[in-house]
Parts: C-alpha cells; sequence; structure tokens
C-alpha cells in the first residue's frame, strides 16, 4: 500500500472535523439563512421591504444593547437591569421634555442617566456581589423608579427632533437601524481593536492571570456596565421615540431579548469569548422568528413560548459549543506531523 493510500483514510477524519468545526462557528448565521429562506416560501410578505425595514426597526434596540451586554458577559458578568433602565430613562425624557429642555440636551442627559445607573450595577459587583443579584434587584427598583416618577402613566411626546431618534431616516435606512449599526461598528471596533476590549476579554477568560497582568481588574468591570447603562440609555430614546410616549412598561423582557442575541451570537456566558458581529445576528434571528410566525397567524402567546425555547436553547448550545469547540479545533499530533 502506497503512502498516499495510508493517509488517505486519516484525512478524512481531520476534514469531518474542520466541517464540523466550521457549522459550530457559523452555525447563527446558517440557522439566520435558513430561517429566510423558509418564510420567504411560507409567506409572500416576508422579504418585502416594508416587512424588512419594519424587523430591523424592531432589531435596533436589541442591537443597541447587546453591543453593552457583549461588554459585560466578555468579562463573565450579566446585567438584568436593562430592560429597566430603558423604562427610567423613557419617563425621565417626557418629563425633561415636557419642562422645556431642547431635545439634544434630553438625550444626552438621559444617556448619562443610564451610564450612572449601569456604574451603580458595576459599583457593586466590584464590591464582590454576584452580578446576577446586583442586576435582579435593580431590575425591579429602577422599574419601580419609573413608576415612581411617572405616576404609572404613559405621557405622549410631541417633538420632532426627538422623535426622529425612532422614526426617521438615513440614506434609505430607518434611524433607530442606523444608529444601531454605528454603535455597532463603534462595539466591534472597541472589542477587537482597542486595548479596552482585550483587556475586557482578558479578565473574563481567567481573572487571576489578568491581575497578575496588571489590568485594572476593578476599573474595567466598572466601565463595562456603565457603558450598557448609556446605551440602555440610548435604546430607552429610541424605544420612546418609536412609540412617542414615555411610559414606565417600556423595555419589558428587553434583558431577556438581549441576552438570547449575545449568546446566541456566539458570546460565552463563561466571559474571555465575545463577537459584535454575532450580536447582532442573534437580535436578527430573534425577531425575524417572531416576526415570521406572526405573519403565519401563529398565537402571539405561542410566540412567548418559542421566544423562551430559543432563550433556553441559546444557552444550552452556547454551553456545549463552548466545552468542546476548543477540543474539536485541535489537531492529533500524529496529524500535524503528517
Amino acid at each position: 500500500m502506497t503512502s498516499t493510500q495510508t493517509l488517505a483514510p486519516r484525512r478524512r477524519p481531520a476534514l469531518a472535523r474542520r466541517l464540523t468545526l466550521l457549522a459550530l462557528r457559523y452555525s447563527i448565521f446558517i440557522a439566520l439563512a435558513a430561517w429566510m429562506i423558509a418564510m420567504s416560501l411560507a409567506s409572500e410578505h416576508f422579504l418585502t421591504t416594508t416587512n424588512l425595514l419594519n424587523v430591523a426597526r424592531q432589531s435596533a434596540p436589541v442591537i443597541v444593547v447587546g453591543v453593552g451586554m457583549t461588554f459585560v458577559m466578555a468579562t463573565a458578568g450579566i446585567d438584568l437591569s436593562v430592560g429597566s433602565t430603558v423604562a427610567v430613562v423613557s419617563v425621565v425624557s417626557t418629563a425633561l421634555l415636557s419642562a422645556g429642555v431642547p431635545a439634544a440636551a434630553v438625550i444626552c442627559l438621559v444617556i448619562l442617566l443610564g451610564a450612572a445607573l449601569g456604574a451603580v450595577n458595576g459599583g457593586l459587583v466590584v464590591l464582590g456581589v454576584p452580578a446576577f443579584i446586583v442586576t435582579l434587584a435593580t431590575l425591579v427598583s429602577y422599574r419601580g423608579m419609573a413608576f415612581v416618577l411617572s405616576d404609572g402613566y404613559a405621557t405622549p411626546i410631541a417633538d420632532s427632533r426627538y422623535l426622529w431618534f425612532g422614526r426617521g431616516d438615513v440614506l434609505g435606512l430607518n434611524a433607530p437601524f442606523a444608529i444601531a449599526l454605528a454603535v455597532a461598528a463603534a462595539g466591534s471596533f472597541l472589542l477587537s481593536r482597542a486595548p479596552f476590549g482585550l483587556h475586557a476579554l482578558a479578565v473574563g477568560g481567567r481573572e487571576e492571570a489578568a491581575r497578575v497582568m496588571g489590568l485594572p481588574i476593578r476599573r474595567i468591570k466598572l466601565t463595562v456596565y456603565a457603558l450598557t447603562g448609556a446605551l440602555a440609555g440610548l435604546a430607552g430614546v429610541i424605544v420612546s421615540a418609536r412609540l412617542s410616549n414615555g411610559s414606565p412598561n417600556a423595555g419589558q423582557m428587553l434583558e431577556l431579548d438581549v441576552i438570547a442575541a449575545v449568546v446566541l451570537g456566539g458570546t460565552s456566558l463563561f466571559g474571555g469569548q465575545a463577537t459584535i458581529l454575532g450580536t447582532i445576528v442573534g437580535a436578527l434571528l430573534l425577531n425575524f422568528i417572531r416576526n415570521g410566525l406572526n405573519l403565519m397567524n401563529v398565537n402571539p402567546f405561542w410566540v412567548q413560548v418559542v421566544t423562551g425555547v430559543v432563550l433556553i436553547a441559546a444557552v444550552v448550545l452556547n454551553t456545549l459549543v463552548n466545552r468542546n469547540l476548543e477540543a474539536m479545533a485541535r489537531v492529533p499530533s500524529d496529524e500535524a506531523d503528517e
């Protein structure tokens, strides 16, 4: 038997391993493409420009907050309070606009408010309180704050400059999605090219090693939570402008959508691995699933069930993939010698 014939059987498993590895790494893109094809065949309204732009508009707040959540998860943390932060920003924006504050100033102020609320979370996490407990508590507290400030009522918004952030257009794209893409582009650069992003990944990958390297662990954690709060503030502007009112109910369940999108996109729940592009695709997939089911006239309550199932599946797949991906990526020594 020739050497070529001997090596051929060994190369086939190696090729299969590489193909499986690629399928796991890009599963979210494959899933989105498959769903788009299936829905385009199931409904003639799915691939219309109006429907696609509508889904993009609905995905924008999830993408914006998802960028911040990606940084938080990169450090092995989590923030459950982002939806409640959106509610606080929504009612505060309305109050400031009603008081005659210019729209530009209102937007800057509420983004700073979001950053401050996020910094509260980060400060408590830095003190050693588990992120899940901290942000679960502030989820309730911030939502209660929104109800206190608004007396439980939604207030209409009429300022056209403010409403542009939820209903305007930029070069053929609706303003919310254009803003989301800009935020995602900045987040991607910060995560993959800037020292801060690399340091955040290092903290989540192995905190003790990052501490030995001299990285400012506390400052990094505080910053990622403040950043997420600021982006939740921006998302609050987008949501309230799109709905033309400030409501204490704004952003309900947003945190689950954001976590699902980030985890679906491939960011590890255990830190050290994150991707902004994956977060964008995860947000789009989640909203296209809902949109497709709605076009198929599926009961809205079942749509909520499917959303929960998608979240569970995302967590399970994330755990399994991150547990086995590194092992699958290794090439056996005998193949390497060949």
